[in-house]
């Protein structure tokens, strides 16, 4: 991946990433995580190569297509991106809206998922009555709204205390046994190496690693 002014971001990637894996993309600030992250949303067009998520061949998606591509991936970034004027509720409903469901599938789907981060109780509040983790929380939920295959999480722990970021990590964990596809983007070495699960890690546009966290053997991961 090499953009206009001339910076190559991303070189001689290799990877495959199959269905139901949980996968922690991990390097320095610089190293061509969010690139990747980028291209896998149809943010940026790949330069050279090819790229397919799911059914999608990025490499000749039209413009017109992202839109569906998109709808296949739930997202959660490092800074929320909640709607601060729309309620916990309201928050995940839109993300149903926007696709054109139902106002009965709405009213279904969001206590199930507000259920699953442990936040029917705050369904009512607003996002700045939230705390940092609780905000992110409703992030994951809204991200899983429209029933994604695959979750991309954006250095999602990256505002929050140890404890908090545990606490989010066991949630992705929980996400992916319903079988979705996690892909965890971060530079906290410390908390991947909590978990037994693939390591990929970039370095200058280069994967340097592909391995088990943790110190144990790819049979074990």
């Amino acid at each position: 991946m090499v953009y206009p002014n001339g910076t190559v971001a991303l070189r001689n990637v290799n990877l495959e990433i199959n269905d139901g894996e949980f996968v922690f993309i991990v390097g320095k600030s610089g190293a061509g995580k969010t690139t990747l992250t980028k291209l896998l949303l149809g943010e940026e067009k790949i330069t050279g190569g090819k790229l397919h998520a799911g059914k999608y061949k990025l490499e000749r998606l039209p413009k017109r297509h992202i839109p569906y591509l998109r709808r296949t991936l739930g997202v959660v970034f490092q800074d929320f991106r909640l709607f601060y004027n729309k309620t916990v509720y309201e928050n995940i409903a839109f993300a149903l809206r926007v696709v054109g469901e139902k106002p009965s599938v709405i009213r279904k789907r969001v206590p199930a998922f507000l259920n699953l981060v442990e936040l029917t109780d705050k369904s009512d509040r607003f996002p700045d009555e939230l705390s940092g983790g609780e905000q992110q929380r409703v992030a994951f939920a809204r991200a899983l709204a429209n029933n994604p295959k695959m979750i991309i999480a954006d250095e999602p722990t990256g505002n929050l205390d140890p404890e908090m970021s545990k606490e989010l990590m066991d949630l992705l964990v929980r996400i992916n046994k319903l079988g979705k596809t996690v892909i965890v983007v971060t530079h906290e070495k410390s908390l991947v190496d909590m978990y037994r699960k693939r390591v990929v890690t970039i370095h200058d546009g280069e994967i340097v690693s592909d391995r088990c966290s943790g110190g144990y053997t790819d049979e074990t991961c």
